[in-house]
């Protein structure tokens, strides 16, 4: 295991972590931008994911580069549209 792959899985049980922690503070408060980060940080786990399956598992065979770029264009609008239902 070299360093990349080990920063690529790093970076996506952070994700992970962040959205569980979220995800709590959620069910205590119910305050909902709290649950719009979440979901968003399920998505950027997601989008680490495929990063480690494309640059890692799969190789240059097949490009996962749109599924990438998918999920993370979920994770950044599901959190534009939280903090634009959350600001009214």
């Amino acid at each position: 295991m070299n360093v990349a792959t080990l920063v690529y899985l790093l970076c996506m049980v952070t994700s992970g972590l962040c959205a569980v922690l979220l995800v709590r503070a959620y069910r205590r408060t119910r305050a909902r931008l709290l649950l719009w980060s979440a979901i968003s940080f399920v998505f950027l786990a997601i989008n680490n994911l495929l990063v480690f399956a494309d640059l890692v598992v799969v190789g240059p065979a097949i490009d996962l580069l749109a599924l990438r770029y998918a999920a993370a264009l979920a994770a950044v609008c599901t959190l534009i549209y939280g903090f634009i239902w959350e600001a009214e």
